[in-house]
Parts: structure tokens; C-alpha cells; sequence
């Protein structure tokens, strides 16, 4: 395991050991040996052309490109060379070494490890709406691994202990539902949605036929205070899968329309972009209420929205449809949000570079510091940027976020990773801690 050594030595240069003992020794064997057993990463699964890799006679020791061998083995060396007397230096908040070591390997490890730390405080109760999808098992053994939430699985109940079984995958901790198994509660809540939809056209019986479907299962038992959160939309398309929580859960009070939010990770920072993934062609005061979705989105991440409503002028130089709602937008936004940074019409590249700005547009909100939040004047704006970023521009990108939904419920992007689908699970438990705190 020769791969293993500068993560060992690493460990020991930050305590400045002054030798390499054999207690040292045993505590990375040790934490090797534990990492194996634990669920492997979607990163490691790519990277060998392999989803199903787990614990078993192929798979004995962590594989070289494990990114979490750094966070496991220097940690574990650190410590026993603290403890057997030979470093000359102590670490005391292992939290922030956690952190210094997550920065070398993953732009967005820093941002979610605040995320993860949060909802450990307060796990919630996730429903998984595709729950007999590997993906999604896996990234179920990981969220109770991980102490963020409590996975409940909807499904077939005996296809999910087969495929748990067949691939290892350890499912204590996780609650499984059939809804197809649950004909009285299916009954109670098709009646609860007929109530809510009688007059938008659907009757007691399709109301009742359509708790069949695990989208509008999950998402009543989310309504119904059953479960906490909901995440669905690996296997389907967006508008699909959002449909039935929002005729289930609908809209938070004050807010006429939902946007998504990916959060776009360079070694400059994150960014966030909005809306990409709802709104086809939002008038002027959808932008502007979209603006006050997507400034609270970025606050729930712990950063100050510096925002831009973008266009293909600047501050009116070119004249059309879009300028003048980014525009309007812009001014109807000032009034109703005094508080926030915002800036538009204005290019993208404007917005980012703040020389061009303090040359050119001194007057500019953002000529100091630039922006970090883009709201895109369309549908198809959003989703194409972020899209190219992601490919071209090799970004890291954490979402699609929900924003505006009167429950947390997040929508997955079609195919997503394990480790996306995660991801998405922790932001679903804070959001649920927000939201009733």
C-alpha cells in the first residue's frame, strides 16, 4: 500500500513527529481497515468504472483515488503520534483539521461539511421516493452512516432487501414503506388530496388511485407531518417529478412561484445561479420575487448575496426585451429588498470583473467586490450556463435547491451521483431545521 504513504507521513508533518513508530503504524492500518468497510464513494465508483463496489473478497483495502483517505488516515496518525509522545505539536480543534484537510480535496467539501455538521445536530426524517434504485440504497446506508437523517425507503419491500442483500448494503437505521402495501393509508390520504384538488378537476377516485405513485405517496406523508423532507427526481425528469409535491405541498406562504438553484464551485468560490430549472420566461416581477427566493437560498449556505440580474447590456446600453425586464426587475427588487446588493442590467462577465466595473461603471453596487449570485433573465439562459460551466469549465456543482416550497422538498437532477443525492439529503434535513426553528 505504498499509495497510502504521503497520506501517512502527511499526518505525521502536521503534529511534526519526530518519528514514525509502530503505534502510528497500527492506527492507519487500523482506519484503513475500518474505511473499507464503510460505503464507497460515487467519485471512487467513476473513477473505476464500477457502481457496485463494496466490502467483500474484490474489495478488501480502499482503493488508491478514495478521496477519503486523507480525512481517515492523517487524522488517525496525527492522534497516535500525539498520544505515543513523538510530536512536537498538538492539534486541539480537530473539527478545523477536518476542514484544512476537506480543502485539499474537493472544492465543495468545505461548503457541505458546515452543511453535514448542522444537520447532525437534529437529523430529520427523509422520505426517498425511489427507493429501490442502488444509487439510492447506497446514499441511504451513507445518510445514517453520516448521523444526518433517517432514510425512508418507498418501494417494494422484499426487491429492497434483496438488492441490499445482494449488494451489502446495510439498511439498519432506514424505515421501508410500500405504499402499494398501504391501502388504508393510501385511502386516508387520497381523500386529504381530493380536498385539496376537488376543483382542479380531479375526482375521489383518481385522488385515490394516485397514492400509488411514490411521488404523491412521499409527498403527503411529508404534508401529513409523517416524514420531514422529501427528495425524488433521480429517474425522472424535472417537471415530472415536481408536479405532485407541488399539488401536494405547494407554494410557502407569501410566494407565488418556485425557482431552482445551483450553487457552481471554482477555486475562486462558490457561485450561485438562478433560476435554472422552473421558470421558462419569468415577467419582471417574477424576476424580482425570484431575487428574494434565491438571496435567502444563499444565506441558508452562510454567504452575503452580492447580486446580478443579468442581460446582454449594461445599464441600458442596448435596448429589448430582455435589458428592460432585467431592468425593471432590478428596480422593483431595490424597493422590496433596500437591504441586499443588486445590481442590472448588466453582462456577466461585467458583473464578475470589478476593474471593468470601477473603470466603466464606478456607479455600480458591485464594482468593489463583484458578484456571487446570478439571476439569468430566462429558463433557458440558466440551464444552458450552468450546464457548459459544469462540462467545459470542469465546475463543481452542488443542486438543483428548490426554493419556495411551503415544506422542503428538493427535486434531483436525472442520473444524479450517490454522493449528489447526499448532498441533497443534508440541505433537506437544515432546511427542515430552519424552517421550524
Amino acid at each position: 500500500m505504498f499509495w497510502a504513504f504521503p497520506i501517512f507521513s502527511g499526518g505525521a508533518l502536521d503534529v511534526r513527529a519526530t518519528d514514525i513508530n509502530e503505534a502510528m503504524k497500527l492506527a492507519a492500518v487500523r482506519a484503513i481497515a475500518d474505511l473499507a468497510k464503510e460505503p464507497v464513494p460515487e467519485i471512487v465508483n467513476k473513477a473505476y468504472g464500477d457502481e457496485k463496489i463494496s466490502f467483500g473478497k474484490t474489495y478488501l483495502i480502499p482503493k488508491p483515488l478514495d478521496p477519503r483517505l486523507i480525512t481517515t488516515i492523517s487524522p488517525a496518525v496525527a492522534k497516535a503520534a500525539m498520544e505515543s509522545g513523538v510530536a512536537q505539536s498538538q492539534i486541539t480543534d480537530w473539527d478545523l483539521y477536518h476542514d484544512q484537510l476537506l480543502q485539499k480535496i474537493g472544492k465543495d467539501e468545505k461548503l457541505m461539511n458546515r452543511i453535514f455538521s448542522r444537520a447532525r445536530q437534529n437529523p430529520k426524517r427523509i422520505v426517498l421516493a425511489e427507493g429501490e434504485h442502488f444509487k439510492i440504497l447506497k446514499a441511504a446506508q451513507t445518510i445514517v452512516d453520516e448521523a444526518i437523517g433517517i432514510p425512508v425507503l418507498l418501494g417494494n419491500k422484499e426487491k429492497i432487501k434483496k438488492m441490499s442483500h445482494e449488494y451489502m448494503i446495510d439498511l439498519s437505521g432506514c424505515e421501508i414503506i410500500s405504499p402499494m402495501e398501504e391501502r388504508e393509508k393510501r385511502y386516508s390520504f387520497g381523500e386529504k388530496f381530493y380536498k385539496k384538488r376537488q376543483r382542479k378537476g380531479i375526482t375521489p377516485d383518481e385522488a385515490r388511485k394516485m397514492m400509488r405513485d411514490r411521488n404523491y405517496f412521499g409527498a403527503m406523508m411529508v404534508d401529513e407531518g409523517e416524514a420531514d423532507c422529501f427528495i425524488t427526481g433521480l429517474t425522472k425528469d424535472y417537471a415530472t417529478s415536481i408536479k405532485p409535491a407541488l399539488q401536494v405541498i405547494g407554494v410557502a406562504p407569501g410566494t407565488k412561484k418556485v425557482a431552482g438553484m445551483y450553487i457552481i464551485l471554482n477555486k475562486k468560490g462558490p457561485y450561485f445561479f438562478a433560476d435554472t430549472t422552473v421558470n421558462e420566461n419569468p415577467n419582471a416581477e417574477e424576476l424580482a420575487e425570484l431575487i428574494g427566493l434565491t438571496a435567502n437560498a444563499v444565506r441558508f449556505f452562510d454567504f452575503t448575496p452580492r447580486i446580478a440580474v443579468l442581460s446582454y447590456s449594461n445599464f441600458g446600453s442596448s435596448k429589448g426585451i430582455v435589458p428592460e425586464k432585467s431592468a425593471r426587475a432590478t428596480r422593483i427588487a431595490k424597493e422590496k429588498f433596500p437591504e441586499l446588493v443588486i445590481e442590472g442590467d448588466i453582462q456577466a462577465n461585467i458583473a464578475l470583473n470589478t476593474k471593468l466595473q470601477q473603470e466603466n461603471y464606478p456607479f455600480s453596487a458591485l464594482a468593489q467586490e463583484g458578484a456571487n449570485t446570478f439571476i439569468f433573465p430566462d429558463l433557458a439562459a440558466g440551464n444552458i450556463c450552468y450546464k457548459l460551466l459544469q462540462e467545459i469549465g470542469e465546475a463543481e456543482t452542488i443542486g438543483p435547491i428548490l426554493m419556495g416550497m411551503r415544506k422542503p422538498v428538493h427535486i434531483l437532477q436525472l442520473g444524479s451521483s450517490i454522493r449528489e443525492i447526499v448532498n441533497m439529503a443534508a440541505i433537506a434535513v437544515v432546511d427542515t431545521q430552519n424552517q421550524y426553528n
